[in-house]
């Protein structure tokens, strides 16, 4: 299996203000209850248009197992 790096937002210093939503190109990451953006590492490409434009910068990447 090859790994590939996906976003991942810490939901507790998250702010929600809806810029990393607006900056990915496939809908990977949406607002949650609008308390925190939670990504879907399903659609995620790992494009990383999403670091530049969090405020607070927290947004980071991991690598996970690509099942394809």
């Amino acid at each position: 299996m090859k790994s590939v790096l996906k976003a991942f937002v810490p939901k507790n210093k998250c702010v929600a203000c809806g810029s990393c939503m607006e900056s990915c190109p496939v809908g990977a990451i949406s607002i949650f209850k609008g308390i925190y953006a939670k990504v879907n590492t399903n659609y995620c490409i790992g494009c990383k248009k999403c670091l530049g434009v969090c405020p607070i910068s927290i947004i980071h990447f991991e690598e996970v197992k690509n099942e394809n």
